[in-house]
């Protein structure tokens, strides 16, 4: 299942999915009966603006409607104009709110402003009863506009009063669309929980009205919303109520766009063949040609990732001659770099479709964005050009289009712009061995990235690309240029902070939310005895910034590919298991170790180490680094050993071993098609027997009983011992309690309650029986996430289940040492590994080596 977290290549990025009812580009909920809606009519012709009716209010939102967005404005200032003029305070009002809406959709923040400042003015000073439909569209507006500009929490209260006033005049749809939008302000404010709840509510409002078109569109934009904070299989079903309900009364205007969302939906839960089948049928279902094109737009998408080439090559000139009869508008001219995009990010667009076509396409839309006023679309679409050049190798008019696409962003202070221009830019400057220039362009494409952190996570998944395509790149490539060749501290610095940053971004991908505190560390506050190791995997070499206390940054590079890198890793992990031959483990455990250890061991710079904590890169994540050797020792026989997502995450304080409280639980016997943990009784009773502890085992061991132990004690260790696993798939990371499956947000759910009724924090989160996803090659971001969104400040867990009494004995070893004055938790972890190693029954990595500690290592 592929993540939520998309960058979409249009420069939708920064819009929210806040339009309730209508397509999945929306961005605003107003009432029924003043829906702007952006779908696609007839463009109309600006002389239809007059300079002394008030029909100009009606033609703003027909060209609003189009995309015509430059045109609606004129037609609402005329409008505002003629109610001012006449005295009409609360219409010219209305006309203010709608120019705000326009404004907002050209990125004109300050213009967007002053409207809306001016339609709430207007209706706080009125002479006359303001109907509640009124309050309700201005507040709507207001709430979109501190949405985007970056204030979720006013937004949210201002929504909520919209939905009293739609309520209290009657109007359901806009009720039921500001609190769709209530939800995607929870989201970005970090409380997915609730946002998830706040759906299901409506999703049960919505159970009990009529079939109508309303109900049919309120639970798509619902469908869309879940797929937001990741109910994945909840949108499916809701989604398909949309379509029975469409189907059952015949509602042709709906019905096209739900089976369209159903099929980005089964795409995206890769159920491909399905996809293609509702692409096929929202086509035919289309009543006019843009949503006819959507279909076909994201049905060609598909079928070049499959490698559907005679799929394919049926849908090019189809979807081409449609795109050079669309009439201009916003959606049009997107409709076209997308198409675009699709083509050329294949390695035989040339074949599919001639880039000379493609370049005419391209500057008519260019032109139509300019006739249009609308400098995104204009931004987009150059870019767009300008890759179709690069692909020709045509590299000084490439330059020149992405330089002129990333000068309307800047202007326009189009952050999700300039992110995908700047990346663009950088690549053909370095391709043009042009590296500082390219390290400028590439940092403010980081910037750009790195200030969307919010919107990234909850934005449409129309036309898009996966963090690992879109976003993950720009770092990668921006570290590969800064530390080529020799580089100097202060490139190095930066490297640093990209790779810091690069973990905090797939953090955020991976719990859809960019809700972690981030509280930068100086590592000689920290700890003067320990070393952070980064490790970074490049195309064509293995790279090492090793930060030491008190001096500067060292760097050491190995030159082999990632290929390599990648299958010596590999090969590592299978030789871990006990039946594999001890040569080849040691052979692939030494080569790793000769990577990222022996080099700063022969500078003899680790003499006074005492711990080592790694900041992991790509496959290096799932390798047990106690393990490695030196070709006479093991890792863990000189240093203690900790994980770290990012010291950005990782506040610096030490457990106080005066003051060890625990609530330790755990199942011994199957359960939920889990197999039994006999020693897990053993393991949880000898703990309590060495600590101040409050047990829960098997039936005692629910969500609701431990929610109660940690509330009503000053527990600072929380251990379970129980089946779980991890895995790169929010979903499909968990713990299991007695009752069923815990996920994230669950255990998060509970530590948080536990936080707001008591003052100390949990130290230390103990999962003793997880296991991480097979096959996932990223499975340890789930431990790292759950580390994580747990609040804990550190977490000890199992990269695979480990034999119970080995476990048991590890653990108990863990606690006794965890009481020595002085001792850390990762030495304490280090001499509990030790025991084991001096173990002839367990001296063998795979008993021992599973444990790493992940955050905290004081």
């Amino acid at each position: 299942m592929k993540t939520i977290w998309k960058l979409i290549a249009l420069g939708v990025l920064g819009a929210c999915l806040t339009l309730v009812p209508a397509a999945v580009q929306a961005t605003i909920v107003t009432s029924s009966a003043q829906s702007v809606e952006l779908r696609s009519h007839s463009a109309m012709e600006p002389a239809s603006i007059t300079g002394h009716t008030a029909s100009n209010l009606e033609a703003g939102r027909t060209f609003y409607t189009a995309g015509q967005f430059s045109d609606a404005i004129a037609a609402w200032q005329v409008a505002v104009a003629y109610y001012a003029a006449s005295g009409d305070s609360l219409q010219q009002a209305l006309g203010l709110s709608y120019l705000s809406l326009a404004h907002q959709e050209l990125n004109q923040w300050d213009a967007a402003q002053d409207a809306i400042t001016q339609s709430v003015a207007l209706l706080d000073n009125a002479n006359r009863p303001v109907s509640p439909i009124l309050w309700a569209q201005a507040l709507n507006t207001k709430a979109s506009l501190l949405l985007h500009t970056g204030h979720p929490e006013t937004a949210l209260e201002t929504w909520e009063q919209a939905q009293t006033f739609y309520e209290q005049a009657g109007d359901s749809s806009g009720a039921l669309g500001s609190q769709i939008n209530q939800a995607q302000a929870l989201q970005n404010l970090g409380f997915y929980r609730r946002a998830r709840q706040h759906l299901e509510k409506i999703n049960q409002q919505l159970a009990v009205m009529p079939d109508s078109d309303l109900k049919i569109s309120s639970l798509r934009s619902l469908g869309i919303a879940l797929q937001v904070v990741g109910d994945w299989r909840t949108s499916y079903d809701v989604l398909a109520q949309s379509l029975a309900i469409a189907r059952q009364i015949d509602s042709t205007k709906e019905l096209s766009s739900t089976l369209l969302n159903i099929g980005k939906l089964a795409a995206n839960l890769g159920e491909i063949e399905t996809a293609i089948s509702y692409f096929e049928v929202a086509e035919q279902e289309a009543i006019n040609p843009i949503d006819q094109v959507h279909a076909r737009l994201s049905h060609l998408q598909l079928s070049i990732q499959q490698e559907q080439w005679q799929q394919a090559t049926a849908l090019i000139p189809q979807i081409h001659q449609q795109l050079v009869e669309l009439p201009p508008s916003r959606d049009s001219i997107y409709a076209v770099v997308h198409f675009a995009h699709t083509l050329t990010e294949t390695s035989i667009s040339a074949q599919l479709l001639s880039n000379q076509a493609l370049g005419q396409l391209l500057a008519s839309s260019i032109q139509a964005a300019r006739e249009l006023k609308d400098p995104s679309a204009e931004a987009h679409a150059l870019r767009q050009l300008g890759q179709v050049y690069a692909q020709a190798h045509q590299w000084t008019e490439a330059i020149d289009l992405t330089q002129q696409s990333l000068a309307i962003a800047r202007t326009t202070q189009a952050d999700d712009i300039i992110a995908q221009s700047a990346w663009q830019l950088g690549r053909l400057l370095k391709q043009q061995s042009k590296p500082q220039e390219a390290i400028a362009v590439y940092t403010e494409a980081v910037n750009a990235l790195q200030s969307l952190r919010g919107d990234l996570v909850a934005i449409s998944s129309d036309i898009q690309f996966s963090f690992r395509e879109s976003v993950e790149p720009v770092y990668r490539e921006l570290v590969a240029l800064l530390i080529d060749d020799t580089p100097s501290q202060s490139a190095l610095v930066q490297a640093r902070e990209l790779i810091e940053g690069l973990q905090l971004a797939e953090l955020d991908n991976f719990l859809r939310q960019a809700c972690l505190d981030i509280q930068p560390e100086q590592i000689d506050q920290v700890d003067r005895h320990a070393a952070i190791v980064y490790p970074i995997i490049l195309p064509d070499r293995l790279a090492v910034i090793l930060s030491m206390p008190g001096q500067p940054l060292r760097y050491y590079t190995t030159s082999v590919s990632q290929s390599e890198v990648d299958s010596t890793l590999r090969k590592l992990l299978a030789a871990l298991h006990p039946s594999s031959d001890t040569g080849e483990r040691l052979r692939y455990s030494q080569q790793v170790y000769n990577w990222l250890i022996r080099p700063a061991e022969t500078d003899q710079v680790l003499t006074e180490t005492q711990t080592l904590v790694f900041v992991l890169d790509g496959l290096l994540r799932n390798v047990p680094i106690a393990a490695l050797h030196d070709g006479e020792h093991y890792l863990i026989e000189k240093y203690a050993v900790a994980l770290s997502p990012g010291l950005q995450l990782m506040p610096a304080r030490s457990l106080d071993q005066q003051q060890v409280h625990a609530v330790v639980g755990g199942i011994s016997e199957s359960r939920g098609g889990f197999s039994a943990l006999p020693a897990v009784g053993a393991e949880v009773n000898n703990i309590a027997q060495l600590v101040s502890a409050s047990t829960l085992l098997n039936q005692e061991f629910t969500n609701d009983e431990i929610a109660k132990r940690l509330e009503t004690s000053s527990t600072n260790i929380v251990h379970l011992a129980t089946h779980g696993q991890f895995s790169s798939n929010q979903d499909e990371t968990f713990l299991l309690t007695w009752e069923g499956q815990m996920n994230i947000w669950d255990l998060a759910e509970l530590l948080q309650r536990r936080e707001n009724s008591r003052a100390e924090a949990i130290e230390l989160l103990v999962l003793s029986a997880c296991d991480t996803a097979a096959g996932d090659d990223r499975a340890v971001l789930g431990l790292a996430g759950l580390a994580v969104k747990s609040g804990a400040r550190s977490t000890l867990a199992t990269l695979w289940p480990v034999k119970d009494q080995a476990a048991s004995q590890l653990m108990i070893e863990f606690y006794q040492q965890l009481q020595e004055p002085g001792v850390t938790k990762a030495e304490a972890l280090r001499r509990a590994q030790l025991t084991l190693l001096a173990n002839p029954s367990y001296d063998d990595p795979f008993f021992w080596s599973a444990y790493v500690l992940v955050g905290n290592w004081l």
